[in-house]
């Protein structure tokens, strides 16, 4: 499990990037799923692979996300819905989440969003995180359900 190092702070989550929220918090706002579609199969076309699967973030996930397949190796990227947050997987279902770096294609995608590591995704997700962090009281209510381990389980996830 990745571990901060000295002086290395925490990701900082905004408001909102779990999609809950209370009537003292403003609705998070949403990321276009179109473009990332088109980036998607536009990364497929340049490496001579192929889009195998794109879903549009549905209730109760919290992301977009595309299967691809470059090369014989299958791999999801995926796209938090509120915050321009994209990550790559592995593996991919409602009980884990496998993060993997792709560095071979993050940089076809770093202009339009904020690609997160692997490391900070499996960064553990503590009271340190969440006292860096504008979560809302109807996210702190859902993460005290859910009990996150890591970041990229707050920032991509299957909760209801």
């Amino acid at each position: 499990m990745y571990v901060p190092q000295k002086g290395e702070k925490s990701m900082k989550l905004p408001n909102g990037i779990t999609g809950f929220y209370d009537s003292k918090s403003e609705e998070p706002p949403r990321v276009d799923w179109k473009p990332f579609k088109q980036l998607c199969y536009d990364l497929a076309l340049r490496y001579s692979g192929r889009v195998i699967d794109f879903n549009v973030a549905q209730y109760p996930t919290t992301f977009y996300f595309a299967r691809l397949e470059i090369r014989d190796d299958s791999f999801y990227i995926l796209l938090n819905q509120y915050y321009p947050y994209l990550a790559f997987a592995s593996e991919l279902n409602f009980e884990n989440i496998e993060f993997i770096d792709r560095p071979d294609i993050q940089g076809q995608l770093s202009s339009f969003y904020q690609i997160i590591e692997e490391r900070k995704l499996k960064e553990p997700f503590n009271q340190d995180v969440i006292n860096q962090s504008k979560l809302n009281s109807a996210e702190l209510e859902q993460i005290a359900y859910w009990k996150p381990a890591t970041i990229g389980q707050v920032i991509f996830h299957y909760w209801d």
